[in-house]
């Protein structure tokens, strides 16, 4: 069985396509800067028969960005598949399922139609999501696709640690509580985690760091999420890309009043034109200010410095969360190819038993790549079956 599996973020496609026959990955890669304002080109990234394939090229949106996946796929030199009837399954990572959505299902109609309710949830995400699920049903509407929720691994968060302090009344009204996002990665570093560290899954505590252009930070404990840095929508939390994270709540009320803006304008701003972009003033891609930190930008530095105080703070939280924690773990395009980042977020914590690149630390630092696509590929399989 051939799977299709598609990850659009909130500026990213990955893609994998997959015989679950052996787990063999057939092609794999993705779209990046998607919509995204940066110094650099977007680009789309393909390795399928000979070399891996690197192109800039203009990404808007979602839609173009899967448009270009297909025509690589099925490319007559460099192609794995000759025509789009042998793939099986699409597997595609949906952010919110909110509260009707705690399982992967089938893709429907109706499904679809739930979907779009949480929108409002996830902005930025949710939109990506469905775009890339209409472009494969335009494409290959006889093909079955599943969805795998972003949120099913945070349901076992207790409810003291999930509810807002608010009138309970708009829990039970609008199921205004804290989701979490990231599950199917931070559920893949908790199994991968096991395994490295030689513990069963039900034994495991560990602090999961996956950190991109959205990041999260997640308490595991005994295999299960017991808390998680995301909330009712992935803009809770860190700082990040272009999104605020944690602020007081009203500066939203102050700031629509002195720019004359609609609340729609400010959740905007604050999903769109924050976080790391926001204090940079120039972009909140890690890579582009890294770049210009090398330059003497100083705005820049203080969006990284920014950005790892926020995630040493979410650390240090979650080890009173968890009393006993035997590994932090970092993952996501930041957290995996961003060493000196990782070890100035660790810096400071050696009292606490925390030495990066220390084979010998009481709390191991790891570096896990995430695998969300296999993950996302075997509940595809498993539904479709």
């Amino acid at each position: 069985m051939k799977i299709l599996v598609v990850n659009c973020g909130s500026s990213s496609l990955k893609y994998q396509l997959i015989d679950m026959d052996d787990y063999k990955v057939l092609a794999n890669g993705k779209c990046d800067k998607i919509g995204v304002k940066s110094i650099n080109m977007p680009f789309i990234e393909y390795k399928g028969v000979g070399e891996k394939v690197i192109q800039e090229l203009d990404l808007p949106n979602h839609t173009v960005a899967f448009e270009e996946v297909v025509r690589y796929l099925t490319d007559s030199e460099i192609g794995v598949i000759k025509d789009l009837g042998e793939i099986d399954a699409i597997g595609h990572r949906f952010v919110h399922g909110g509260s009707e959505f705690t399982k992967s299902v089938i893709v429907t109609d109706d499904v679809l139609e739930v979907c779009k309710k949480y929108i409002e949830y996830a902005p930025i995400h949710n939109p990506a999501n469905l775009q890339g699920i209409e472009a494969c049903r335009k494409i290959m509407p006889e093909i079955p696709q599943a969805l795998v929720f972003d949120t099913a691994f945070h349901t076992t968060i207790p409810e003291h640690a999930a509810l807002y302090a608010i009138p309970y009344e708009y829990y039970e009204k609008y199921g205004i509580k804290k989701y979490g996002f990231h599950g199917t990665s931070h559920k893949y570093i908790t199994e991968s985690a096991a395994k490295k560290l030689g513990k069963d899954i039900s034994e495991l505590n560990i602090i999961s760091c996956h950190l991109g252009n959205g990041s999260s930070v997640a308490a595991v404990k005994g295999g299960k999420s017991v808390d998680t840095s995301m909330g009712l929508t992935p803009l809770e939390g860190l700082i990040m890309g272009t999104r605020s994270g944690d602020l007081d709540p009203a500066v939203l009320e102050f700031v629509m009043k002195k720019e004359g803006i609609t609340i729609e304008e400010m959740i905007n701003i604050l999903n769109k034109k924050s976080g790391m972009l926001g204090i940079s003033g120039i972009t909140g891609d890690v890579r582009d200010l890294k770049q210009l930190v090398s330059e003497g930008n100083e705005r820049a530095k203080l969006a990284l410095d920014m950005f790892a105080y926020k995630v040493r703070k979410t650390i240090g939280s979650y080890m009173v969360v968890l009393g006993h924690v035997d590994a932090i773990i970092f993952t996501g395009g930041i957290g995996e190819y961003n060493p000196q980042l990782v070890e100035q977020i660790v810096s400071g914590l050696e009292e606490f038993g925390i030495e990066y690149n220390n084979p010998d630390s009481k709390i191991k630092v790891m570096v896990i790549p995430t695998n969300e696509e296999l993950k996302i590929a075997e509940e595809t399989m498993e539904l479709v079956k």
